[in-house]
């Protein structure tokens, strides 16, 4: 699968998540992608990277907020690090897990799930 493709299957997966059974860990997201080791967490990550981007660009709520770590109940330091760098989250790591929580709100508006 190239990337562009990569990202529009995750959009399409993500899409159809809801209020009610929201998150999804990467390695879940992998796995029902169909995706192989090696490099199966780090093509998701930039695939989901480049959905933030179209995301902003369009106007939209970033939908990889849905995607979590197994090792937390929130994405990977990587998607705050971007959501930062493209003027969505403030700076202060204090305040994203607020910001991540009215992304994700945003998200299930936008989707008609909330």
């Amino acid at each position: 699968m190239t990337d562009p493709a990569l990202a529009a299957c995750i959009r399409e997966i993500l899409a159809g998540r809801n209020a009610s059974d929201p998150f999804i860990t990467y390695q879940a997201l992998a796995s029902e992608l169909g995706l192989q080791p090696p490099g199966t967490i780090q093509r998701v990550a930039a695939a989901l990277e480049q959905t933030m981007r179209e995301d902003v660009t369009d106007g939209r709520p970033m939908i990889a907020a849905l995607v979590i770590s197994r090792a937390g109940d929130m994405p990977r330091r990587g998607f705050f690090d971007l959501a930062v760098a493209l003027g969505r989250f403030p700076e202060d790591s204090a305040q994203h897990r607020t910001a991540w929580e009215a992304e994700c709100a945003a998200v299930f508006r936008t989707l008609g799930g909330a």
